[in-house]
């Protein structure tokens, strides 16, 4: 059975483009860039063990590039779970909203 270790939360915006990908990408850098995992050594694990279930809304889940955003992680079995949530702030142009994602990756390691 697979035990949670790490519990991380991000958000990430695209500015200007309405890219969903970009969005979706800075809220898992967000979620994962003060992390330094210095268990694994400990459990006689390394960082290819995690079992990561990545976890990312907005409001356009189709437009994000499932693979690309799976390879914003450097490590572990990626679990992508990708649903409708986040924030679409209209801009002044058709064209120029303001996506904003949300991201939640938890870590497992089996026993």
């Amino acid at each position: 059975m697979a035990k949670r270790y790490i519990t991380e939360m991000g958000m990430g915006t695209d500015v200007h483009g309405q890219d969903y990908t970009v969005a979706a990408e800075r809220a898992v850098f967000d979620a994962i860039h003060h992390s330094s995992l210095h268990f694994f050594e400990h459990l006689n694990k390394s960082a290819d063990d995690m079992i990561i279930d990545l976890m990312v809304a907005v409001p356009k889940p189709n437009m994000v590039d499932q693979e690309r955003l799976a390879r914003s992680l450097p490590y572990g079995n990626i679990n992508l779970m990708l649903s409708k949530g986040g924030l679409e702030i209209p801009g002044d142009g058709e064209d120029d909203a303001i996506v904003i994602a949300n991201a939640g990756v938890i870590v497992r390691l089996n026993d």
